[in-house]
């Protein structure tokens, strides 16, 4: 794996296992268009320059089809708030069929707390048919801007708060 960017390897681990926000998966479909898709996933390290991003779909989903026919894909895990910090890449999907759900349950637990919610019980049916992505990375870039958006952030903290002093007076 070529890994590039500011952040080190152990940082980019670090990251990927305490976000919370889905990953952009990119592909190709047959006519040649990019897609994109937001997904869970989970992060999982089999040594020094092996792992892999994890995510669960229903096996009918478009994704799915679009990535057994071309499974090069691109990524990117980022924060959506500043400051901004991330992990991008490209590298190549495989499908596999998880009947047992597993992959999909440690997703719910870990993104929505738990499986007693409505939309975990609809996912977690036994009459549907889930699969496994499994993301392989070829290059891994990653970044951190905390230290440069420091002053934008404090400065647009400071221009909310007199907004909402000019509001109170109001």
């Amino acid at each position: 794996m070529d890994l590039r960017g500011t952040l080190s390897r152990d940082e980019i681990e670090t990251f990927l296992e305490e976000s919370t926000v889905p990953v952009r998966l990119a592909c190709r479909t047959p006519s040649d268009q990019l897609w994109m898709v937001s997904l869970w996933y989970r992060y999982r390290s089999g040594g020094d320059d092996d792992w892999r991003l994890q995510c669960a779909t229903a096996a009918d989903a478009d994704i799915a089809s679009l990535l057994s026919a071309d499974p090069a894909v691109a990524f990117e895990v980022s924060t959506n708030e500043p400051p901004y910090a991330g992990v991008r890449g490209q590298g190549t999907a495989s499908i596999e069929r998880d009947s047992d759900k597993e992959i999909l349950r440690t997703l719910v637990e870990r993104y929505l707390g738990g499986t007693e919610s409505q939309l975990a019980r609809t996912l977690l049916r036994e009459d549907r048919e889930e699969v496994t992505i499994t993301i392989d990375p070829a290059v891994v870039s990653g970044w951190d801007y905390t230290d440069r958006m420091t002053d934008s952030e404090s400065e647009t903290k400071t221009e909310a708060d007199a907004g909402d002093d000019q509001t109170e007076k109001k």
